[in-house]
């Protein structure tokens, strides 16, 4: 029997995500589910009971009634104490959980029974999970979303214009952190044509920084920041001093500094400091999308807007659900491939595989037990290493040392062989045959050498490239078809070959089209 996939409307303060939306419903129902959605779920993402409705959901009025009609609960917000109350005894729940910060949910879940996976705790690592990320999901959004809050808060334009009331520079722009959510800002910066300047603790992230318009600013001081499952580590104080020297810098030239830096389950680090935003610019702004965890600037009142000494400090909390529609747009489909994995017989039926690397990490609770954390993930097998090419050892009986490719001997005798067959086949030739067999000797050796030399991995568009060429040599071979026997031979013998070249080249031309093709 199918299972039902629920979705309550979310009782945070402020959150107007929804788990899911109609778009979303469809694929649910494909895969076997009934998907059941409480009213007014969807009311603040532009999702009507009525859109919901024409997808196939079943409206449910009431949470108490939507929960224990659920097997399976689609959440964004972390479950509430009532919330848990509702579940079902042996019930699913999918959502934002971070287990480690709330020891006491994860306990009221486990004596439920509960089955929960926690999309804040997916192995991010994972090339396939990528799909299920909705973390980066989300935080590509409030990337978005800061830069324009910035702009709603700024009095002047991004981009430089020239009008003829006079000319306006183009906003400076620094983004402090360049993750998902500040590449997001960066390129949303750029693309309104402010002057964007980025830095992170994370040396590798600079080409990516510059790819997206920007201009990546690093800190004089050498250390790797790199932490696991894609986020920086704590830096060192010697490093953290020279950082906060260079943002001294920044605060001193920019227009809006924006700061993304948060490491999950630890305050905000402060990289602003009172005396930073002092020395900036008035009508300034500061972005702080670590407001939740206490902020990046010291003078940041989470969830609220302020003016401290001239700088307007934006602290909102709830940028995703800014763009509500866009974000749970984007949640609903991670959580649809999610569900995919869980159900690959489309029956809808769902099995917590356990040994699939993905699914064991998600899983913090599995029918009452706690499973988190996970177990470290599994080494990945080094390939073996390529054995050692034995040494060419001299023919001449040297010292064991390696010989060149070819002897200076070996050339001389090579060229020589080919002189006294050029002699051989040219002594009784005609002198027109001659010098066509010389010009054919000679493109022999040049082309030889021209395929010679590239790499392999080119040899198949090379085939297809040199179609140009093999359509030259055909039109030579119908010249040559005339009445001399061996001569009109070699002419047919040229042409199929060519044809066959040509043909195939074609073909792989076509089919290497068809790869990207979807």
């Amino acid at each position: 029997m199918s299972l039902t996939i629920g979705v309550p409307r979310e009782v945070i303060a402020g959150e107007k995500r929804v788990a899911t939306v109609p778009e979303v419903v469809e694929k649910l129902i494909k895969l076997g589910f009934k998907v059941a959605v409480e009213s007014g779920a969807g009311d603040a993402a532009n999702c009507s009971d009525e859109t919901y409705s024409a997808a196939g959901a079943k409206i449910i009025q009431g949470a108490a009634n939507l929960w224990a009609a659920s097997d399976i609960v689609f959440k964004v917000g972390v479950p509430t104490t009532e919330e848990v109350g509702l579940l079902r005894q042996g019930g699913t729940v999918i959502g934002f959980i971070w287990p480690a910060q709330n020891p006491e949910l994860m306990q009221q879940l486990s004596a439920k029974k509960a089955t929960v996976l926690a999309i804040d705790s997916l192995p991010r690592m994972l090339s396939r999970a990528q799909k299920m990320d909705a973390l980066t999901s989300q935080a590509g959004v409030a990337g978005y979303r800061a830069v324009i809050e910035a702009a709603n808060a700024f009095g002047r334009f991004f981009n430089g214009q020239i009008t003829a009331a006079g000319k306006v520079p183009p906003a400076k722009v620094f983004i402090a952190g360049a993750g998902v959510a500040g590449l997001a800002a960066i390129g949303t910066a750029a693309g309104l044509g402010a002057i964007v300047r980025a830095n992170d603790t994370r040396a590798e992230v600079a080409d990516q920084v510059v790819s997206l318009g920007g201009e990546f600013v690093k800190v004089e001081y050498e250390e790797e920041g790199s932490g696991g499952g894609g986020y920086a580590k704590v830096m060192s104080e010697g490093f953290q001093q020279a950082q906060r020297e260079m943002y001294a810098k920044q605060a001193k030239e920019v227009d809006i500094i924006i700061t993304t830096a948060l490491i999950p389950g630890k305050p905000a680090p402060k990289l602003i400091t009172a005396e930073m935003v002092k020395s900036m610019k008035p009508g300034s702004v500061i972005v702080d999308m670590a407001a939740e965890r206490g902020g990046n600037c010291e003078l940041t009142v989470p969830g609220e807007a302020v003016v401290k000494h001239g700088v307007t400090i934006v602290g909102y909390t709830d940028l995703t659900s800014r763009l509500a529609k866009q974000s749970s747009t984007l949640y609903a489909t991670n959580l649809f491939r999610l569900t995919e994995e869980l159900c690959k017989t489309k029956d809808g039926i769902i099995d917590v595989n356990m040994d699939d690397d993905a699914i064991r990490g998600l899983t913090v609770i599995k029918n009452g037990e706690v499973t988190w954390p996970p177990p470290a993930p599994k080494p990945v097998a080094a390939p073996p290493a390529a054995k050692a090419a034995a040494p060419v050892q001299k023919k001449s009986g040297g010292h064991g040392k390696a010989s060149a490719p070819a002897s200076a001997k070996s050339t001389a005798i090579m060229f020589g062989v080919a002189a006294l067959l050029f002699w051989f086949i040219g002594s009784g030739a005609p002198p027109a045959f001659l010098a066509h067999f010389t010009v054919f000797v000679l493109a022999c050796f040049v082309g030889y050498m021209v395929v010679w030399n590239v790499t392999p991995a080119l040899h198949t568009p090379l085939m297809s490239v040199t179609n140009a060429i093999s359509s030259i040599i055909a039109i030579g071979a119908l010249v040559q078809l005339g009445p001399d026997g061996w001569i009109r031979w070699m002419a047919v013998a040229a042409l199929a070959l060519t044809a066959v070249n040509m043909f195939g080249g074609f073909a792989v031309t076509q089919r290497m089209l068809q790869m990207f093709h979807k």
